[in-house]
């Protein structure tokens, strides 16, 4: 018994081990489109925008964009927290928006590229099963669909940042999008996931500002509280006070479809 369990772990390696990243798979389509950014001066062209119209949480027309957009214009940058729960807030996803002095917001969303038919599950992430994207997509697509059909709690948090930084972090980003648009790689739950790309990003602007090895970090639902910590969201108060502040969900639902659907978020 013991030399057939043997058997099947060694099987199962041989497997895995076996197993590598690819862009040739019959993915979901909200994930089949890898983004590509070309820079050109202070200019940035984006291939592969997202901007699906959702009519509810697996209804949509899908759309993919090509946009152009001036780094000069970047202004801001917002922290956008989703926790999968309400009574254990740990499982959660994160990613980032930016704001243009014209009122345009581009999101920047790194998530386990999922084939069709998939669902995400946390222990799966542990094991090559999905592959690693960056999703870029309007602010309707990427905040309004999760704030008003997924039924979870979104916060929306104003990132307190230079230009400078913000334009640093949004061009890395994009940068690393390309990487992956080139050679494809593995999502890991613990060690390759949409929050600790983000965490990574940031620290090459300010190494070791934000610690990776945080319980807070690996369980990212509570990453508010490690920005909050450290001055990152341009607000005072405590943590139950900005999250109180910074729930969007009621604010999405009614701005939903409305071009000024970013303004209407904020207010």
């Amino acid at each position: 018994m013991l030399l057939a369990a043997l058997v099947v772990v060694l099987v199962l390696a041989l497997a895995w081990a076996a197993r590598h990243p690819s862009h040739d798979r019959n993915w979901a389509v909200e994930q089949s489109i890898v983004p590509r950014a070309d820079f050109d001066g202070n200019r940035v062209t984006i291939r592969g925008v997202r901007n699906f119209r959702w009519t509810g949480a697996a209804a949509y027309t899908p759309a993919w964009e090509e946009r152009s957009y001036d780094l000069d214009q970047l202004a801001t940058a917002w922290y956008v927290l989703v926790p999968f729960s309400e009574k254990f807030r740990g499982p959660a996803h994160a990613f980032v928006s930016f704001g243009f002095d014209d009122g345009r917001y581009l999101a920047i969303s790194v998530e386990a590229r999922r084939e069709v038919g998939e669902t995400y599950g946390v222990v799966a992430g542990m094991f090559r099963r999905y592959e690693l994207i960056y999703v870029v997509g309007d602010e309707q697509d990427l905040i309004g669909r999760r704030a008003v059909f997924d039924d979870d709690e979104v916060f929306l948090y104003p990132v307190r940042a230079s230009r400078e930084a913000v334009r640093t972090v949004f061009v890395a980003m994009l940068e690393r999008a390309n990487q992956l648009h080139q050679r494809p790689e593995f999502y890991n739950t613990l060690t390759n996931n949409c929050t600790l790309n983000l965490v990574r990003q940031v620290n090459q602007l300010s190494p070791g500002l934000i610690p990776t090895a945080s319980w807070r970090i690996v369980l990212p639902g509570y990453s508010d509280a490690v920005v909050h910590r450290l001055g990152l969201i341009d607000s005072t108060g405590s943590v139950a006070e900005v999250r109180a502040r910074f729930r969007i969900n009621e604010r999405a639902a009614a701005a939903l479809g409305n071009p000024d659907f970013s303004r209407l978020i904020r207010e």
